[in-house]
């Protein structure tokens, strides 16, 4: 095996609070559950009381470090009142990682809001954004000193989509002037976090990225393909290079704290899209094997994604905050996700050899979870929820036990 990665590279596990712990009672997530829009996540893998099992198991392979989310409608379930018990647990669950010799990185938003926020808008609203501001400043008093670092909040341009152009999460939206307001607003709260967090712990974004083909060889695809990677890679590039929020038709905004909001560029990394002259995905390659969540698994895409952070970013360091295969949990194929993760890890080491700067390696997920549209039909686990290992993490470990 290489020994292409550094000494101190970050190998570690991702996972969020209503996949492992279920969604909170108080949550926008649970009223949707319970209104039949998705499966009931009910206590998730059992995260909320196993986790100091859970970080023993990750730090004994290797996996050293673990991103979780700290649920804010447990925080502050009812607008202006918090939880102490809640917060307590939360606090449990960090020192015991430390004690583990887990390194902890903590998301404050991970699609999911209080009842009471979204509500009122969400982070649509400007006039009650101060709310989410007040409650990162809280957990940055609250949980910092038991924090390794921040990953404030959870692929922006994905929780619009799914939310106001899809229909798929709360609040169940089809509207495209809705879905770029909702852009606007979650890429403003990431801005308002970096504001606080920054110069205490390290601050990572997490965006979804995914290299664009053109479905077919036709101007009308070709158009839609870039129309979509304006969406996807300019829209945020342009405010992390410029401080312009930029979306469109309508008037730049200059938006200072975007610009370099962030001490690393992070990503999750799934596959790439095909884009076809509607704007419709389907999937790359187009003959490629597509898994349960319908596209295909490709390392070769990360490879891409890499490259072009790269270019457009120069002298930003980059770290993989997701990367992860799911599949059937009635047709179990980890040999499958064990070859992908083998091929994906070769192009990480391929560009850490070419220079680019990498710091870290976040697998998607350690205990197979709650999957939002698929319940627990769909597994991205190390290990199963009856927490038993597979093959895919002995391939990890080995890579994670030499750095």
């Amino acid at each position: 095996m290489s020994m292409s990665f550094p000494k101190n590279f970050w190998w570690g596990t991702g996972a969020s609070s209503t996949q492992c712990e279920g969604a909170a009672p108080t949550s926008d997530w649970y009223a949707w559950e319970r209104a039949g829009r998705k499966p009931v996540s009910a206590e998730g893998n059992g995260f909320a009381t196993r986790y100091a099992d859970d970080f023993k198991l990750f730090a004994a392979n290797g996996l050293t470090h673990h991103r979780l989310s700290i649920e804010w409608a447990r925080i502050e379930p009812r607008q202006g009142e918090r939880d102490p018990e809640a917060i307590e647990h939360y606090r449990r669950i960090l020192e015991a990682a430390k004690e583990s010799g887990i390194r902890p990185w903590v998301c404050l938003h991970h699609f999911t809001l209080p009842a009471w926020f979204a509500a009122k808008g969400g982070f649509i609203d400007d006039a009650i954004r101060h709310h989410w501001q007040r409650h990162v400043a809280f957990c940055a008093e609250t949980f910092g000193d038991l924090v390794f670092g921040w990953k404030p909040i959870n692929e922006p341009v994905a929780y619009a989509a799914a939310g106001y152009l899809l229909a798929m999460h709360p609040p169940g939206e089809r509207d495209l002037n809705r879905f770029f307001d909702a852009y606007r607003g979650i890429l403003l709260a990431y801005g308002d976090a970096w504001l606080e967090l920054r110069g205490r712990k390290p601050v990572s974004t997490i965006h979804n990225l995914s290299p664009l083909f053109a479905a077919a060889d036709t101007d009308p695809a070709r158009a839609s393909t870039q129309t979509v990677d304006e969406i996807i890679w300019g829209i945020w590039l342009r405010a992390e290079r410029e401080g312009v929020l930029a979306l469109p038709g309508r008037a730049p905004e200059q938006v200072a704290n975007l610009r370099q909001a962030g001490d690393l560029i992070g990503f999750s990394y799934y596959s790439a899209l095909g884009v076809t002259a509607d704007a419709s995905f389907v999937p790359y390659p187009p003959d490629g094997r597509v898994g349960p969540l319908g596209y295909v698994p490709w390392s070769d895409g990360l490879g891409l994604v890499l490259r072009r952070l790269r270019t457009e970013l120069p002298g930003r360091p980059l770290l993989i905050c997701e990367h992860g295969v799911g599949t059937p949990a009635t047709a179990e194929d980890d040999e499958w996700r064990r070859g992908i993760l083998r091929r994906s890890l070769e192009h990480v080491e391929k560009a850490i050899r070419d220079g680019i700067d990498i710091r870290g390696f976040f697998h998607w997920t350690g205990v197979d979870n709650y999957e939002w549209s698929f319940g627990y039909d769909v597994c991205f686990g190390l290990f199963t929820r009856k927490r038993e290992p597979r093959k895919s993490l002995s391939l990890l470990a080995r890579y994670a036990r030499r750095a």
